[in-house]
């Protein structure tokens, strides 16, 4: 009997110690878990907070027809972003570029008609104006601060839902994206932000509510890959085509390819690349015909910085002015010739 008592005993106290270290074990794992929490209400506080000051100045852009064949049921539909109070909105130039109707939704519910300012192939992007004034409008940040990993905010409609949001990081930075007319835009954003059709020409924001990018493209079948042109270009582009109604490009002239190169042609011209960019065409009348440059003449720097591919001629001349003079270093011959050119607009 009292050896019965004992027992229970023991195991009443076995019980008593389990249940003391479960209670203290759910006040540690409570106490790791607070600030995975705060975490959490922080993000969620940014994204709102994103929202609430970014949301009201992006707009719906719909659109329909073409411009040299307006077509009945030729239908699109876009974003963009209001840059200023009196109604200039930065979009993409694949959005409007060759539509001869465009139509601008605020998310206070008003239409508006727009007219288009200017549009830019190169880097695609647009900018159109709706007249009226007292608009919301975006914060634009310094695309040149961001870091991988940081935390991006895209604001859009895709699919025609208005002011849709969605959120993720910066997966990269400096990348390159071909537009649909083969040119090159350099330092592209990379994010993993879910981006759709109707999301082109919203913005991209930090989790101050900066403007730091404009959507632009997003790979199909892809998870996870979308890109943005960053917004220190898009500022230089909203300049030049609100004053002068389209960029001013630095301009050769020239038409050229890559051309692969031997082991020791690559070493007695002291070239670091194996290719060297031959000149194919010369426009009559352009800055590189009035220079001397002729078919064939093999480009191999240019400023002093080594041309391996037509895409490195234009990054080179997208520094440059118009008006401006350039140094290029010809190899004709099997003889190095300099030439200074007096650059043109495109």
């Amino acid at each position: 009997m009292h050896e019965d008592i004992d027992n229970e005993r023991v195991i009443a106290l076995m019980y008593r110690e389990v249940e003391q270290r479960g209670s203290e074990m759910m006040q540690e794992s409570e106490t790791a878990g607070a600030p995975d929490r705060e975490l959490l209400d922080a993000y969620s506080r940014a994204v709102v907070g994103v929202v609430e000051k970014t949301g009201p100045s992006v707009v719906a852009i719909g659109v329909k027809g073409e411009k040299s064949n307006m077509r009945s049921g030729s239908e699109g539909a876009g974003s963009g972003l209001i840059v200023t109070p009196d109604g200039f909105i930065l979009t993409n130039n694949h959005v409007v570029g060759s539509r001869n109707s465009v139509e601008v939704s605020l998310t206070d519910g008003q239409s508006l008609s727009a007219h288009i300012i200017g549009t830019d192939e190169f880097t695609d992007l647009a900018v159109v104006r709706v007249f009226t004034g007292d608009l919301p409008h975006g914060e634009l940040g310094d695309s040149d601060k961001l870091r991988v990993g940081q935390v991006a905010i895209a604001i859009g409609n895709p699919f025609g839902f208005q002011n849709t949001v969605s959120a993720g990081v910066i997966s990269a930075l400096g990348r390159s994206l071909r537009t649909r007319k083969g040119r090159l835009i350099e330092n592209v954003i990379q994010t993993d932000v879910a981006l759709n059709p109707g999301n082109s020409g919203g913005p991209l924001v930090d989790s101050k509510g900066r403007v730091v990018g404009i959507n632009t493209a997003m790979i199909y079948m892809a998870q996870g890959i979308s890109f943005a042109i960053p917004v220190n270009t898009a500022r230089w582009v909203v300049g030049e085509l609100m004053n002068h109604g389209r960029v001013r490009r630095a301009f050769l002239g020239i038409g050229a390819l890559a051309r692969q190169i031997s082991r020791s042609q690559q070493l007695s011209l002291g070239k670091v690349a194996s290719t060297v960019v031959q000149i194919v065409s010369v426009e009559p009348n352009s800055p590189a015909a009035i220079a001397g440059l002729t078919e064939g003449d093999i480009v191999l720097e240019i400023e002093g910085m080594e041309a391996a591919s037509p895409d490195d001629i234009h990054r080179i001349l997208s520094k440059l002015s118009v008006g401006g003079e350039v140094g290029i270093t010809i190899l004709r011959n099997q003889k190095m010739v300099d030439f200074t050119i007096v650059l043109g607009e495109l």
